[in-house]
C-alpha cells in the first residue's frame, strides 16, 4: 500500500499475484488494452487505456484531468455522506440494544468498508481508464460480466439511486415549503436537472460544487459533535438505556446489524468512474479512497456517540429522524429544523457526486462498443460526456415521476 504514498513510480503486484506478462512493470491484460504515457496526464508511469482502430489516432476531444486528491477525496466523503446517517442508527439500534455494542458495529462497518476500498484501491492502481466496477469486471472476467453490470446502473442501479436521493432531498425541502406529492417530484426532478447542467459545464466546476459543499456538510457534522457533547453535558443522564429490554447482543443480530451499516457507507466506488480526468489516477484515487473512508468512519462514530449520550436507547430504537430529535434535544424546537436543512444541504451534495460519476461508466462502454457510439462523445467545449449526462438526466426524472422512494429504494437495492 505504500507505493499509493511515495513519490516514486506506482506498480501493481497484481501481475505477480494472477500470473500476467509484464510490459514496462505493467501487466499486459488483453489486445483491447494499451499502455499510454503521458507525462502530464499520468505521471510519467503510463496508463491503461481501450484501444480501437477508431480511437488509436483520434483527434477528437478527449476528458480532461482536473480532478486533484482533495477534490477525490471530497467525492468519495460526500457520496458516502448522504442521508442514511441521519435516520438508519435506529435499525442498528433495535438489533443492538448496547452503547459498546452499536459503536463497535459503526467501527466494524467501517473498517470493512476500508478493507473493500482497499481491493478497489488495488485495481484502481492497475487500470486508470474511466469505469471504475465495469472496466474491473470487464477485464477481471469477462466483458459480458462488464455489459451487465453497466446497462444494469443505467436502468435501475445508478439511475435509480439518482432519483431516490433527489426524493429524499425535495421532503426535507418540504419541511420548509409544504408541498404535495406532485410538487415534491417536481422538486426532485429540477435538482436533478440543475445538477446535471452543472456538470455538463465541465468536470472542474462540478468536483468544485462537490468538494465545496462536502467541506461545509464535514464542518457542519464535527460542530453537531462538539456541540452535542459540550452542551449536552447539562443533561441529567448520558448513555442511558430507559425502558428497552435487555435482548443481550448476538452475533446474528451484529452481523445483521452491520449490514445495516454497512449500507450507509456505500458510494465510496464511484471516485474510481472518472480515472481519466483525476491527475495522476494511480495514486491519487487510492489515496481518496482511504482518507475518505477514515474521514467517514470517524463522523459515523463521533455521530452515533452524540445520539446516544443525548437521548436513551429506547429513544434511539424508536426514532425515524433520530438527528432532528438529537438537535431537538439540544437546542430545542429549532433544532429539527437545523438538521432538515443539514440533509438537503447533505443529499444535494451526495446527488451531485453521484450524477458526475455515472456518465464516464457509459463513456468507457462506448468506448468499447457496448452501448451507443454517440454515449461515447466528448463535449468539444466542456470536455464532459454531455449526451450520457442528458439521457441520465432523463431517465432519472423518468424515475422520479414513475415512483416512489421506496419502490425506487426496492428497485436498486434488489438489482
Amino acid at each position: 500500500m505504500c507505493r499509493w504514498f511515495d513519490s516514486g513510480p506506482s506498480h501493481s503486484f497484481l501481475n505477480d499475484k494472477l500470473g500476467l506478462p509484464v510490459f514496462s512493470g505493467t501487466p499486459v491484460m488483453n489486445d483491447r488494452v494499451k499502455l499510454n504515457s503521458g507525462p502530464k496526464e499520468s505521471g510519467g508511469h503510463g496508463r491503461w487505456e481501450a484501444s480501437s482502430p477508431k480511437m488509436t489516432k483520434s483527434k477528437r476531444p478527449q476528458l480532461r484531468r482536473a480532478i486533484r486528491l482533495p477534490h477525490a477525496t471530497a467525492m468519495v466523503v460526500g457520496t458516502i455522506i448522504g442521508s442514511a446517517i441521519f435516520v438508519q442508527p435506529s435499525s442498528v439500534t433495535n438489533l443492538v440494544p448496547s452503547v459498546t455494542g452499536i459503536l463497535l458495529v459503526w467501527l466494524a462497518s467501517g473498517i470493512l468498508t476500508l478493507f473493500g476500498a482497499l481491493v478497489c484501491a488495488e485495481l484502481a492502481s492497475t487500470f486508470s481508464q474511466s469505469g471504475g466496477v465495469y472496466i474491473y469486471l470487464k477485464e477481471a472476467f469477462s466483458p459480458v460480466f462488464g455489459f451487465l453490470w453497466g446497462w444494469a446502473m443505467f436502468w435501475v442501479m445508478h439511475s435509480g439511486i439518482i432519483a431516490a436521493v433527489a426524493v429524499i432531498c425535495s421532503r426535507y425541502v418540504a419541511y420548509f415549503i409544504p408541498m404535495s406529492d406532485g410538487k415534491i417530484k417536481g422538486v426532485a426532478i429540477s435538482i436533478v436537472l440543475i445538477l446535471s447542467l452543472v456538470n455538463y459545464l465541465g468536470v472542474r466546476p462540478g468536483s468544485m460544487l462537490q468538494t465545496g459543499i462536502t467541506v461545509v456538510k464535514i464542518l457542519a457534522i464535527i460542530l453537531i459533535i462538539i456541540a452535542g457533547f459540550i452542551l449536552g453535558s447539562d443533561l441529567p443522564q448520558h448513555f442511558a438505556v430507559g425502558n428497552l429490554p435487555d435482548t443481550g447482543v448476538t452475533l446474528e443480530n451484529f452481523l445483521l446489524a452491520m449490514i445495516a451499516g454497512l449500507f450507509t457507507f456505500g458510494g465510496w466506488h464511484m471516485v474510481t468512474y472518472n480515472s481519466e480526468e483525476t491527475v495522476e489516477p494511480r495514486k491519487t484515487i487510492p489515496r481518496s479512497l482511504i482518507l475518505g473512508i477514515i474521514i467517514v468512519t470517524f463522523c459515523y462514530v463521533a455521530m452515533n456517540g452524540v445520539y446516544l449520550y443525548l437521548l436513551p436507547l429506547e429513544t434511539v430504537a424508536a426514532s425515524t429522524r433520530i438527528a432532528a430529535d438529537a438537535a431537538d434535544k439540544l437546542l430545542g424546537f429549532g433544532g429539527g429544523a437545523f438538521m432538515s436543512g443539514l440533509v438537503v444541504f447533505s443529499t444535494f451534495g451526495a446527488l451531485s457526486g453521484i450524477i458526475l460519476a455515472g456518465p464516464r461508466v457509459y463513456y468507457s462502454m462506448a468506448q468499447d462498443d457496448m452501448l451507443f457510439g454517440w454515449m461515447g462523445n466528448i463535449h468539444p467545449k466542456y470536455l464532459t460526456p454531455a449526451k450520457g449526462l442528458m439521457i441520465q438526466a432523463v431517465w432519472s426524472s423518468v424515475l422520479v415521476w414513475t415512483g416512489t422512494y421506496r419502490e425506487l429504494f426496492t428497485r436498486v437495492i434488489y438489482t
